[in-house]
C-alpha cells in the first residue's frame, strides 16, 4: 500500500471507466474542487444512502464548479444499473483492478466475523483545482456527510 495521503499531498491522477460507456481522469475534473469518493460496493446500504447523498446535493456542488466521482470496484454495467436503480445522477468510476484505491490508500485490510481480507475503506477526498488533496475525511460515517463535503468544498472555493 502507498504512503498515507494528507491535506497538502498531491494527488493521484486517475483514467477510469465509467457508468454510460465514459471514462473520467483526474485531471477532467479541474476548474474547481473535485470530490473523489471511495465506497466498498454498489447497492448496499451504506453505499446507496451514500450515493443518494450526494446525488441529492449534486445542483449545490455544481453551482460551486465542483464535480464529484464515486470509485468503487465495481463494474461499468453494474455501476449503470445501480444508477439506474436509485436515479443516481453522479459520475461513478470503476477501478477494477484496485490500482487507485491503493495509490489513495483506501484498499486496506479488514475484518469481520474473524476473516480477514482486502477491501475498500469509505474514504473521500477533496481535491483542490491545483490538484492537492484539500480534506481527507477515512473510515467515513454516512449519515450528514455528503453536507459535510459540501461545506468544505464551499470553504476550498472561497478560499
Amino acid at each position: 500500500m502507498s504512503a498515507q495521503l494528507t491535506p497538502g499531498s498531491a494527488a493521484p491522477d486517475f483514467d477510469l471507466a465509467t457508468d454510460g460507456g465514459g471514462r473520467v481522469r483526474l485531471s477532467d475534473l479541474g476548474g474547481g474542487p473535485a470530490v473523489v469518493y471511495f465506497y466498498p460496493r454498489d447497492d448496499t446500504s451504506g453505499c446507496t444512502r451514500q450515493a443518494i447523498a450526494f446525488s441529492g446535493l449534486r445542483p449545490r456542488f455544481d453551482a460551486i464548479g465542483a464535480r464529484i466521482v464515486g470509485i468503487s470496484a465495481d463494474s461499468p454495467t453494474r455501476h449503470d444499473a445501480f444508477k439506474n436503480k436509485h436515479g443516481l445522477t453522479i459520475q461513478l468510476a470503476s477501478d477494477a483492478d484496485a490500482s487507485v484505491l491503493e495509490a489513495y490508500g483506501v484498499w486496506v485490510e479488514k475484518s469481520m466475523y474473524g476473516r480477514r481480507y482486502m477491501g475498500i475503506e469509505r474514504s473521500t477526498f477533496l481535491i483542490d483545482a491545483s490538484g492537492t488533496i484539500a480534506r481527507v475525511w477515512r473510515k467515513v460515517r454516512v449519515p450528514g456527510h455528503a453536507e459535510e463535503v459540501l461545506e468544505a468544498a464551499r470553504r476550498i472555493r472561497a478560499g
